[in-house]
């Protein structure tokens, strides 16, 4: 296939765009691909993707800076609003100080914040099972706060059934992998 730009190499970069659900696709050279790769930063950075879609607190829009408004990490003193300037975090921390934020921002980009993507068969499996393993956790915390020890007795003992598989499972797993 052919470059659709330049029409004389061939297309080793195909590009999609979906915009309102409508579907483009467009297939370049590396050439090609570089100086549309450059247009299309000049006019649109990924700071500028981040800052989109991000909601502004009230007070941001109103005019205030980053020093005014929100949660600071402990760390290295970023604000979020400064993620939002900027498109990147000061550290490992703002993740975890900036979470609530981050997930919402995902769900924006990738319409999730979990990973929905293609994995390989048994790490399916073990998903599952982690995420299952969660909800049962989650479901006996609930259990020992409405004081229902009976139910929380057999609850855990199902939680240790599961752990139990799930290190047989990751344990030879490794080996297989090492061995």
């Amino acid at each position: 296939m052919k470059c659709e730009m330049c029409k004389k190499k061939d297309a080793t970069v195909h590009l999609t765009e979906v915009i309102n659900e409508k579907v483009s696709k467009l297939h370049l050279c590396e050439d090609c691909a570089k100086e549309k790769s450059e247009e299309m930063h000049a006019h649109f950075g990924l700071t500028d993707l981040l800052a989109g879609l991000m909601e502004f607190d009230a007070a941001i829009q109103e005019g205030a800076t980053g020093e005014d408004v929100g949660v600071k990490c402990p760390s290295c003193g970023m604000t979020y609003f400064d993620f939002q300037k900027s498109g990147r975090l000061g550290c490992g921390n703002c993740y975890e100080i900036f979470s609530k934020e981050l997930g919402e921002l995902l769900v924006k980009i990738h319409g999730s914040n979990k990973h929905v993507g293609k994995m390989p068969f048994k790490g399916k499996e073990v998903v599952r099972e982690q995420e299952k393993l969660q909800d049962l956790k989650n479901n006996l915390k609930a259990l020992v706060q409405a004081e229902e020890f009976e139910k929380a007795a057999l609850l855990r003992d199902t939680i240790k059934e599961i752990e139990d598989k799930l290190e047989g499972k990751t344990s030879s797993d490794d080996q297989n992998v090492t061995g």
